[in-house]
């Protein structure tokens, strides 16, 4: 990465299925992604609990003694449905909640194979980016193709002039952890210029920090 500006992460959040899915190298990248974050020490956000590939991960992490933390609706924890999180745990009310708090705690986002879950999450922080609500790295981990057919459906739309070119640019792929971060780390902010012009004024609750109700 000579001749590059380097991005400083400390903290990257991963968004991931709370199951483990089919093919065995989903746990295993998921495994080796805790690896590469501890060994670069950067520090793990995600969405607590112990299921999945949210549970290989985060274990990962903590094997190689970096922080964890789980942000995670309250709503979760009754009856011990997803298990103990492995690290600190942060409590909240909401989904909209928890997806707000790790935006603002984290410095770059990784999504791994999921559900509906990870994909609102991901395209969630995407659209805030598009918004100019925050300026950070977004990339998928793209396990044995998983994401192939999401991304091409993205270019598709580009084509069909959904997403500008611009646009199109904020969500990074790669196959492997080692060259997701160093591309997260290599990330270039290009806000749209008339969407720049957006202000999100801060108010005095935590709850109410941005209006974050718009989508595209």
């Amino acid at each position: 990465m000579e001749g590059v500006l380097v991005r400083k992460i400390k903290k990257i959040c991963v968004f991931c299925g709370a199951n483990s899915g089919k093919d065995v190298a989903f746990v295993n990248a998921a495994f080796h992604l805790g690896k590469v974050l501890g060994k670069r020490k950067i520090d793990l956000v995600y969405g607590g609990g112990k299921l999945g590939l949210m549970g290989c991960v985060s274990t990962a992490v903590a094997q190689h003694e970096r922080q964890v933390l789980g942000i995670i609706p309250s709503a979760f924890t009754i009856n011990n449905l997803v298990g103990e999180t492995c690290g600190k745990e942060i409590k909240v009310a909401t989904m909209q909640e928890r997806l707000v708090m790790m935006m603002e705690l984290s410095d770059a986002f990784i999504a791994l194979p999921g559900g509906f879950g990870t994909l609102e999450e991901l395209f969630q922080m995407i659209s805030w980016a598009q918004l100019n609500i925050h300026n950070k790295p977004i990339g998928v981990l793209n396990i044995n193709g998983f994401f192939n057919g999401l991304l091409s459906f993205i270019d598709h739309a580009v084509k069909q002039e959904f997403i500008t070119p611009r646009a199109r640019k904020i969500l990074i792929s790669a196959t492997t952890a080692d060259e997701l971060v160093d591309k997260l780390q290599a990330f270039r902010f290009e806000p749209d210029p008339a969407l720049s012009k957006l202000k999100w004024s801060p108010s005095s609750s935590q709850k109410e920090k941005l209006d974050l109700t718009l989508r595209l």
